[in-house]
């Protein structure tokens, strides 16, 4: 979500790719990135291991740079010190992933997999105008159902995005004269793509990965309409303008002190119990579908260097045994 004056424009956020048309050179990457994945996937899947392998390695260091090239964005116009972090810690660990493949552990082939998943759900839609369009607009007018659930009814109108995604909340009614619009990243498409590449990925009865997929959803969708009512409400209403908050903003973030509520409650709060949750609706769907262990463990060994089981460390017997057969209605 991002914020704005009422009464003036604001920069859109990012350049708004369009199918067939110019296109980014970070979103380029993205492309080549998630094109490298699944060709290496191809190739996995015809028994070419170590020729998948190679491809693959490549792919995690062409997919490390595209989230080094994030980090500006994340650190001057996000100010977000999260996504920051994460973006420059991205290329090592990319980079080490690839080096992994490359020396021959090939079962990381089946996180490579897991991210090509991710990326062939989330890049049509970053990248197709009406997709994009009717996702964010979706978005905002379900925002605007739940602020009215509270007693709020801004409107809705064109934000800085072009879309009908900014709340007309009026500059003489509030208490900093701001006002918000919905990006993708509000959508929550980027956690739907991460746990619906997971699921895809990895091999279990259909029933179970469907049941999986739905809960992750249905529970990231939920907690996702909840996080932009809490941003859309806290930013023109005030709720953090305490003045230990405005000096942070303003004295290390050089924002202006009418946007220390906005920052706070997405940059600070929203960003960091969107961690928790992303925690918790993992256990969640390891308990539906405890097969995604397994790239999970990978994803833990290239950040600590140690093998795990998580299976026994979850308690197996709690999570499922995915070892064992499946019913025969689950085929």
């Amino acid at each position: 979500m991002s914020t704005s004056w009422v009464d003036s424009s604001v920069a859109t956020v990012g350049t708004v790719p369009a199918l067939l048309g110019p296109i980014s050179p970070t979103d380029a990457l993205a492309w080549i990135a998630i094109g490298a994945f699944v060709l290496a996937m191809g190739l996995w899947w015809r028994d070419r291991t170590d020729a998948a392998r190679y491809l693959a390695a490549g792919a995690w260091v062409v997919f490390g740079i595209f989230w080094l090239t994030m980090a500006p964005y994340y650190y001057a116009d996000a100010q977000s010190p999260i996504q920051t972090i994460l973006s420059l810690a991205a290329l090592p660990l990319c980079t080490y992933t690839g080096y992994l493949l490359y020396r021959g552990r090939t079962s990381l082939l089946l996180l490579s997999k897991a991210v090509a998943l991710m990326g062939i759900i989330y890049l049509p839609v970053e990248t197709i105008p009406f997709a994009r369009q009717w996702l964010i607009e979706t978005t905002a007018a379900q925002a605007h159902f739940g602020m009215e659930l509270f007693g709020y009814s801004p409107g809705i109108n064109e934000g800085a995005n072009g879309y009908q995604s900014r709340f007309d909340f009026d500059p003489d009614e509030t208490v900093t004269g701001r006002t918000t619009y919905i990006v993708l990243a509000c959508t929550g498409i980027g956690s739907m793509a991460i746990f619906g590449g997971l699921i895809a990925a990895v091999k279990a009865p259909l029933r179970r990965k469907a049941t999986a997929f739905v809960a992750a959803i249905g529970v990231i969708w939920f907690l996702n309409l909840v996080r932009n009512v809490f941003i859309a409400l806290a930013s023109p209403y005030g709720w953090f303008q305490y003045d230990s908050l405005i000096y942070i903003t303003t004295t290390f973030m050089g924002a202006p002190e009418s946007r220390t509520s906005f920052l706070v409650a997405h940059n600070f709060i929203a960003q960091s119990l969107s961690i928790v949750a992303l925690v918790g609706i993992t256990y969640l769907v390891i308990r539906i579908l405890p097969e995604v262990l397994e790239p999970l463990e990978e994803a833990l060994f290239v950040l600590t260097g140690n093998e795990y089981d998580l299976a026994d460390a979850l308690d197996h017997d709690e999570v499922g045994d995915p070892e064992a057969p499946a019913p025969a209605d689950d085929d």
